[in-house]
C-alpha cells in the first residue's frame, strides 16, 4: 500500500514538473532542431525548396519540356541559352529536370501517402486485436517482406498500365508491409500502458480507443519511416521510368530522362544524364539525412539524453 501510495505521488509530482515546464513554441522548437540536428535542418531547407519549385515549375522553367524544338538545337551542350544543354529532341534539360521534380514528388508523396495510411489503420488493428486477425496479416506481410518490391511493382504496373497514378498505386505496396510491421510493433506496446487498460476498463470504444490512444504513440515512428522511405520511393520511380514501366513520355520523368540519356548518348550528350543523376542523387540523400535527424529527435530513447 505504501508503495502505491509512494508511486502515485512521484506520477502526481512528475506531473506538477511537467505542467510547470514553459511551453516552447513553434518557432523555438524549429530552433531547437535546428541546433541539435544542423544536417537535418539544411535537408528540411533544401525539401522545402524542391517543393516550391516543383509548385512554381511554369515559371521557374525557360522552355517548354515536353515540346520538340528545331533539329539545329538538338544535342546542344550546355550554354547561356540552355543551362544544362539540350536532349536529342531539342528539349531544354534544364526545363525538363525542374518539371521532373514535380513528378517526382507527386509520385513520391502518393505511394508514401497511401502506403501509410493502409499500413496504419492494418497494423493498429491487427496489434490491437490480435488473434487470427493478427496471425494472417503477419503472415501476408512475411510473403511481401521477402517479394522482391521492385519485382512486384513492375507486374503491378504492367498490369494496370503505365500513369502517374498507376505507378503511385504500384509503389505504395512497397511501403504497407514495413508500415504494418511498425504499427503493429508500437500497438503492442501501447496497449499495455495504465492508461489504455483503464479507457477498456470504462468501456471506450475502438474507433476512440484507436483515435485517442493508439494512433497518437505510433506516429513518430511511423513518420519517421515514411520519410525515410520517401527517397527509396523515388528511386523506385526511377527505376521503373529507366526501365520503360515509369511515366510515359513525353513527360519529363527524372528516370526517364535517364534511360534515354544513358542508352543512347551518354558519349555524344552525357548531361542528358549527369543533371537528372545530379537532381535524383540530391533528393535522395537529403531524404535520408532529415529521416535520420527526424529519428533521432522523436525517439523517446535517443532524445533522453537531449530533453
Amino acid at each position: 500500500m505504501a508503495i502505491e501510495a509512494a508511486a502515485g505521488g512521484q506520477s502526481a509530482f512528475d506531473q506538477l514538473v511537467q505542467e510547470a515546464r514553459p511551453k516552447r513554441t513553434v518557432a523555438q522548437n524549429l530552433k531547437r532542431f535546428a541546433r541539435r540536428k544542423p544536417a537535418g535542418a539544411v535537408s528540411a531547407v533544401v525539401l522545402i525548396l524542391l517543393a516550391l519549385i516543383a509548385l512554381f515549375a511554369p515559371m521557374i522553367a525557360t522552355h517548354d519540356p515536353i515540346r520538340d524544338q528545331v533539329a539545329a538545337e538538338r544535342l546542344e551542350a550546355p550554354s547561356s541559352s540552355h543551362f544544362m544543354g539540350t536532349d536529342n529532341l531539342g528539349r531544354d534539360v534544364f526545363s525538363r529536370v525542374v518539371y521532373g521534380a514535380r513528378i517526382s514528388l507527386q509520385v513520391g508523396f502518393l505511394a508514401i501517402g497511401l502506403g501509410t495510411v493502409v499500413g496504419m489503420v492494418i497494423g493498429v488493428l491487427s496489434g490491437y486485436l490480435g488473434g487470427k486477425l493478427d496471425l494472417v496479416v503477419q503472415r501476408v506481410v512475411d510473403v511481401l517482406m521477402g517479394f522482391p518490391f521492385i519485382i512486384l511493382a513492375m507486374l503491378l504496373v504492367v498490369a494496370l498500365g503505365a500513369s502517374l497514378l498507376n505507378v503511385g498505386l504500384a509503389l505504395s505496396v512497397a511501403i504497407v508491409p514495413r508500415v504494418v510491421r511498425l504499427s503493429r510493433s508500437s500497438t503492442l506496446s501501447v496497449k499495455e500502458e495504465v492508461y489504455v487498460l483503464a479507457a477498456v476498463t470504462i468501456g471506450v470504444s475502438l474507433l476512440r480507443m484507436v483515435l485517442r490512444h493508439i494512433l497518437p504513440n505510433t506516429l513518430g515512428p511511423v513518420f519517421v519511416l515514411a520519410t525515410g522511405a520517401l527517397g527509396g520511393v523515388i528511386v523506385a520511380e526511377a527505376g521503373l521510368a529507366f526501365l520503360g514501366l515509369g511515366i510515359p513520355p513525353p513527360s519529363p520523368s527524372w528516370g526517364g530522362m535517364l534511360n534515354i540519356g544513358a542508352r543512347g548518348y551518354m558519349e555524344a550528350a552525357p548531361w542528358m544524364v549527369i543533371f537528372p543523376g545530379i537532381a535524383l542523387s540530391a533528393v535522395v540523400f537529403t531524404f535520408a539525412l532529415l529521416g535520420d535527424a527526424l529519428r533521432d529527435v522523436l525517439d523517446p530513447r535517443l532524445r533522453r539524453g537531449d530533453s
